[in-house]
């Protein structure tokens, strides 16, 4: 069984965070699609997801998880320490979400766009759906 990440991949801390999460997963377990690819665009319309979200989607078990939850929900499947980041899940969403919205708000001032495409390794390319 594994799950999907959802990303943004017009963003640079997005497309950190897929190598971050690539690496930091030993077992494979995360497979990746971008928002504005066919099969991203196939699935947020499968768990119907607003087409202006500002999220990274996380699909696990046929579930979607989104903001906060989707980011510790994925932390918590990664090897090392990171995986305590998943303990953040006992505060609430609300707060969870506001400080989420608040970087997902300013990640393009503070980090800029994509500017030109990393070609994946043959391991990465496995595990992009598109």
């Amino acid at each position: 069984m594994s799950a999907v990440v959802l990303f943004d991949g017009d963003c640079n801390v997005c497309d950190w965070s897929v190598q971050f999460i690539m690496k930091h997963d030993r077992a494979g377990y995360f497979h990746f699609a971008s928002l504005q690819g066919e099969i991203g665009h196939k699935m947020r319309s499968t768990f119907e997801v607003p087409p202006m979200i500002d999220s990274v989607l996380l699909i696990e078990q046929d579930k979607l998880y989104t903001k906060s939850d989707a980011a510790l929900r994925i932390c918590r499947s990664l090897d090392g320490p990171v995986k305590f980041l998943s303990l953040l899940l006992i505060v609430p969403r609300p707060i969870r979400n506001l400080a989420y919205d608040s970087f997902a708000r300013n990640r393009f001032h503070w980090f800029g766009k994509k500017q030109a495409c990393k070609l994946p390794t043959p391991e990465e390319r496995r595990r992009l759906l598109d």
